[in-house]
């Protein structure tokens, strides 16, 4: 605000002039009136829980939270301004509250990008205490433990229907495959909790052995030490399709049906054909440069093209700068009877692909290869942001709720780029897309494409 003032009034005292039917008679200083503003800002912000130890750190919740509060600021200074003819310069307010708004979101993205590297570095976390069956804990350990930036790190775990003991970090007893040492008791976890070191205890919701038992522990526990968080056995649904609901002193979770409005498909397709055909003006003396640099560096045609299974289960065909020899295809019945460092069980990767060019490992390296399917976007048979595109004999070895991701046209970029790419397993691929699908907002769209920015530069899981 005090920038504002000073970039469109200057360092002098300027005062809010008084108009003839003004509800104040006075005029008052932009200083005051800069100072009122800053005060119902931070009062706003804190209204909206955007300081809330849960929310801090989060990424998208909390930037939303910021956002929603500052448009809720502006928009109650611009009412009272008019309905008390209190004659604020347009200037300053079209340069404070859009400035501030970006200091804010600037200032959150950067406190959250350190906030992350402490917790990466094993700073900052929430020691955790996992309760419930073995099946729960485990798939509760995996998830936390690929999100280090959440700030969870497992401690321990105890069993409900395994072996109840001292918990012991020593303990010969461990989740498979982990680290994480079993025993505990469940019916005193505030020592089990102590004995461990840890501070929160997450208890798998599906595995809660009645509403008393859970009702006690939330007693028993130190509310100045300790956290309680109950994981419902909701796996992949998105913030917004959940609303709670409190009845009878039970907290109902509505969960909605995945849903695509025509109006957000249509925003969805407005926003890739604009987008597409820029970057494809903008970046044409990339896409001429590389075109050239294929040619004269290996035989074969520039572009490799390919028929794959798109929105409906209708195939098209995807266009991509060729990276590989031009027999790659006849060599892939080779290599895919031999053992292989990457990929999966459906999708064939290598790190050394013996089939990939020169120029076609630094093409793919940046994703270069990747920039003919703005053509795909452009055209409609694919969206900058969307499912991997998969092949035939791909979709022949899908189970039937995978044919889910068929539901969107296939994308450029998806959460399975910006989460791993290569290093992913295919189960993990699954999820991915099929939480886009069931989960997807423009919103969302626009950070999976700041990701995509940051992991093509950074060249994670490209090869």
């Amino acid at each position: 605000m005090m920038a504002a003032q000073l970039l469109w009034l200057g360092g002098g005292n300027a005062a809010v002039p008084s108009g003839a039917n003004a509800f104040i008679s006075n005029e008052v200083s932009y200083w005051l009136v800069s100072g009122v503003i800053v005060a119902g800002w931070a009062w706003m912000l804190s209204l909206f829980d955007t300081r809330d130890y849960r929310i801090l750190g989060s990424g998208f919740e909390e930037y939303r939270g910021v956002f929603n509060a500052s448009l809720m600021l502006a928009g109650i200074v611009s009412i009272f301004a008019y309905l008390t003819a209190f004659e604020l310069a347009r200037g300053y307010v079209l340069i404070a509250f859009p400035v501030g708004t970006v200091a804010l979101l600037l200032s959150r993205w950067i406190g959250r990008q350190w906030l992350v590297r402490q917790r990466k570095g094993g700073n900052l976390q929430a020691r955790v205490l996992l309760v419930g069956s073995r099946y729960s804990v485990l798939d509760l350990n995996r998830d936390l433990s690929r999100r280090e930036a959440a700030g969870y790190n497992v401690v321990g775990a105890c069993l409900i229907d395994g072996k109840s003991g001292e918990l012991d970090p020593n303990s010969p007893d461990f989740l498979p495959g982990t680290d994480v040492p079993i025993g505990g008791n469940p019916e005193d976890l505030a020592g089990s909790l102590d004995a461990i070191g840890a501070d929160t205890v997450v208890i798998a919701g599906n595995d809660v052995t009645s509403t008393q038992w859970l009702r006690e522990v939330g007693w028993d526990l130190d509310p100045d030490r300790h956290f309680l968080i109950v994981a419902p056995g909701l796996l992949d649904v998105g913030g917004p399709r959940i609303v709670t609901r409190p009845v009878a002193g039970l907290p109902l979770l509505h969960v909605d049906s995945p849903k695509f409005t025509r109006m957000g498909l249509l925003l969805k397709r407005a926003f890739d054909v604009l987008v597409s055909g820029l970057l494809i003006l903008v970046l044409s003396p990339l896409l001429v440069g590389t075109a050239i640099a294929v040619a004269a560096t290996s035989p074969g045609g520039v572009f490799f093209k390919q028929e794959r299974v798109g929105y409906s289960g209708n195939r098209f065909t995807m266009w991509k700068f060729r990276s590989m020899r031009a027999d790659a295809e006849e060599v892939l019945k080779k290599l895919q009877s031999e053992r292989r460092d990457a990929g999966n069980d459906i999708l064939f990767k290598m790190k050394d692909d013996p089939r990939i060019t020169k120029v076609g490992k630094f093409i793919r390296r940046y994703s270069i290869d990747e920039l003919p399917q703005l053509f795909n976007v452009f055209g409609g048979s694919m969206s900058l942001v969307g499912p991997r595109p998969p092949l035939d004999r791909e979709v022949r070895q899908y189970e039937d709720h995978v044919h889910r991701r068929f539901m969107v046209k296939p994308g450029i970029t998806g959460l399975w780029q910006v989460s791993g790419r290569s290093n992913l397993t295919w189960e993990e691929t699954v999820r991915l897309d099929l939480y886009y699908v069931e989960n997807w907002s423009m919103a969302g769209d626009f950070v999976i494409l700041f990701r995509t920015a940051r992991a093509v530069v950074a060249s994670e899981g490209a090869y």
